[in-house]
């Protein structure tokens, strides 16, 4: 799946813009604070109802008005789809998959995946384990749609095992009470376990090969890092059964899967900590495109979305960059400079042009 059309009226600077793209490379060009991020934030807006960029949604309406409304058109070999959203704060979404509501609860629209590369995001390197935790469990949503209820089945039982420790502690219950929470929780947490060593082993190899390419001196590894060492239910419920007074003490429950985390190694060091800004932000790209080479493999390319990617990169990591770009699927950049983009020029790279909220074909604005 691909996206050819992406309509937007009064999302962030835009009162109205109407793209074109192309099912390969497509390059978005314009000085800094022309609207670029925005265009990428409105497609996967478009795509998924919910901002790349910000958790107060309430910025992405245009000020001075009320409401915004993102219209993506999506091609496949099995036909097309028009889908969009429109958001007035304070309101549900309206969700329409051609032209009907998207009821709630339904499954999700036909749509690309999306791998984004914000500046931000490289808080998934170098930031805390929960966001890496919550990368990985979207990723095995991803691959296997069934499992994504794994997370929020282990989070609820997670939830009810600290609420009934706050009772014990007041009073209320007996520890023994926890017995059949530990073992809830320790039948989702193996379940989510195994999910996520599943879903890194998968992509490890792709982002070894991936950091050779974009040129990281050393090699690199991913690695699944467990806070539990067990391998089975009746282990982890072992775990938990031993640390339960302590667990009481403190007033919540220290020891499972909520406390993983993925290590991105780099030379035999953690990037996170002993990686430089540069390699940190290769090391993100590397995993993003292992990402995608996963989910190729399983017929399901992601679009992926890249966002002043190349500002950091020297000239040979940019063409290495511009190479994976157009190997395959659907990918849109921005810059400051189409000249940053090697290829750009070619027939089947697109180009928009952006100045001031407005959005055109062709030519790049210079910075």
């Amino acid at each position: 799946m691909f996206i050819t059309r992406l309509s937007l009226r009064d999302f962030r600077n835009y009162t109205r813009a109407d793209v074109e793209l192309g099912p390969g490379l497509n390059v978005v060009c314009g000085p800094n604070g022309a609207g670029k991020t925005n265009l990428l934030e409105a497609l996967y807006f478009s795509l998924t109802a919910r901002s790349c960029r910000t958790s107060n949604e309430r910025e992405v309406v245009r000020l001075g008005t009320s409401v915004t409304r993102v219209v993506a058109d999506v091609g496949s070999d099995s036909g097309g789809h028009t889908l969009e959203v429109g958001f007035s704060p304070g309101e549900e979404k309206r969700v329409r998959v051609d032209g009907a509501p998207l009821e709630r609860n339904a499954p999700p629209p036909p749509r690309p995946l999306a791998c984004v590369f914000l500046p931000e995001r490289l808080e998934l390197v170098k930031g805390a384990p929960a966001t890496r935790r919550g990368h990985v469990d979207q990723l095995v949503s991803a691959l296997w749609p069934a499992r994504a209820d794994t997370r929020a089945a282990y989070s609820r039982a997670l939830a009810q095992r600290n609420a009934l420790i706050g009772r014990i502690r007041s009073g209320a219950s007996l520890p023994r009470h926890l017995d059949p929470w530990d073992y809830e929780l320790a039948r989702h947490g193996v379940e989510l376990m195994s999910d996520r060593a599943r879903a890194v082993s998968a992509v490890a190899p792709y982002f070894a090969e991936r950091g050779r390419d974009l040129g990281l001196p050393d090699p690199v590894e991913l690695r699944y890092q467990p806070h539990s060492k067990a391998d089975d239910l009746e282990g982890l419920r072992l775990e938990l059964a031993e640390r339960r007074s302590a667990d009481v003490e403190r007033g919540f429950t220290q020891h499972g899967p909520h406390r993983d985390d993925i290590g991105l190694i780099h030379g035999g060091r953690l990037l996170r900590t002993l990686g430089s800004q540069g390699q940190q932000r290769v090391g993100l790209l590397a995993l993003l495109f292992a990402e995608r080479d996963v989910l190729t493999t399983r017929g399901r390319p992601p679009l992926m979305l890249l966002d002043d990617v190349m500002s950091e990169l020297d000239a040979t990591r940019r063409e290495r960059l511009s190479d994976l770009l157009r190997e395959r699927g659907q990918a849109l950049v921005t810059t400051t400079d189409v000249d940053h983009v090697p290829g750009a020029g070619e027939s089947d790279v697109t180009v928009v042009s952006v100045l001031d909220g407005t959005a055109t074909q062709g030519s790049a604005v210079a910075a």
